[in-house]
């Protein structure tokens, strides 16, 4: 029988996968804020379908799934203490949504990046729980089956997650009214004007800058509208005039991408509440912030 005949084993199993795939990486990338660990959780699991005994197999998506998770689950666990030795503040690394706008999943959830910053204070199985229930919608007999628990624990795992996020973020604006609220501080950064920043900062806002320890960067968060809106303000005339921007989109929401040179130099992402903008995140690392740009150009 000819290579990729319908009874081909290699290719019954490369069908599955593939059909499987957008999910797999969209569970992996929730569970670790990160495209290129994702990447490696789903080429993992590749290799472990095509060393399975595939005829036991009932259920391949359900089997991939199950795979993916507890390898992304193992690799946050070490990816958390790979963290702490990180030069200034940790952010999630983008992905462009406009050819996916949920990447893999039911609904959208836990894709933003400021929701994914939130989730890496969660322990990993806190995270798959919650990304497994709000993004991809299983029931929690399944959730539990995943991760290896009971039912009840599953529910309680998923209710610390919701809880821990709803503590941490206001209400939501819509996309047309985060995109014109970025545009008006895009332009006041730009500037460096006090008052129109001080306006649409809440109080308590924080701004992260990930240069990674390559790119020059903030070491410490910002917090707080008067130390934000005088930061922002005192590198304007360093940062802005050599630079060009683009509207983008960024983990489902509008961003900008800021150029100097032809080069990129920052991902503007900003977390927007009925309240106004709480956090203001840089992404500045060419590690995280290079493939992002590749993907604009596909």
């Amino acid at each position: 029988m000819p290579a990729g005949a319908p009874h081909d084993p290699l290719a019954r199993a490369t069908k599955d996968f593939i059909a499987a795939r957008p999910q797999l990486f969209g569970i992996a990338y929730r569970i670790l804020g990160s495209a290129a660990e994702a990447e490696d959780v789903v080429q993992e699991t590749w290799l472990r379908w095509q060393n399975t005994d595939r005829a036991a197999v009932h259920e391949p998506a359900a089997f991939l799934t199950t795979v993916t998770t507890r390898l992304a689950i193992n690799l946050a666990q070490s990816a958390r203490v790979r963290r702490e030795t990180y030069v200034g503040p940790w952010l999630p690394e983008p992905v462009d949504t406009r050819q996916d706008p949920q990447l893999g999943a039911e609904r959208a959830e836990a894709l933003e990046l400021a929701v994914l910053l939130l989730l890496e204070k969660l322990n990993p199985v806190e995270r798959a729980a919650y990304v497994l229930r709000e993004a991809f919608d299983y029931p929690y007999g399944r959730v539990a089956e995943i991760l290896e628990t009971n039912e009840a624990n599953a529910r309680q795992l998923v209710s610390r997650a919701r809880k821990h996020l709803a503590a941490e973020r206001r209400e939501r604006v819509s996309p047309a009214a985060h995109r014109r609220l970025l545009k008006v501080f895009l332009s006041a950064a730009r500037t460096g004007d006090l008052s129109v920043l001080e306006d649409v900062l809440t109080a308590d806002v924080v701004s992260y800058s990930d240069g990674g320890g390559i790119r020059s960067a903030s070491k410490i968060p910002v917090v707080g509208r008067a130390r934000v809106s005088r930061y922002l303000a005192a590198f304007a005339p360093r940062f802005w005039p050599p630079a060009d921007t683009r509207w983008v989109e960024a983990n489902g929401r509008p961003a900008v991408l800021v150029s100097s040179a032809g080069s990129a130099v920052a991902l503007l992402c900003v977390d927007v509440s009925t309240e106004g903008i709480d956090r203001i995140m840089w992404v500045m690392n060419p590690d995280k912030l290079s493939p992002y740009v590749a993907s604009l150009d596909n």
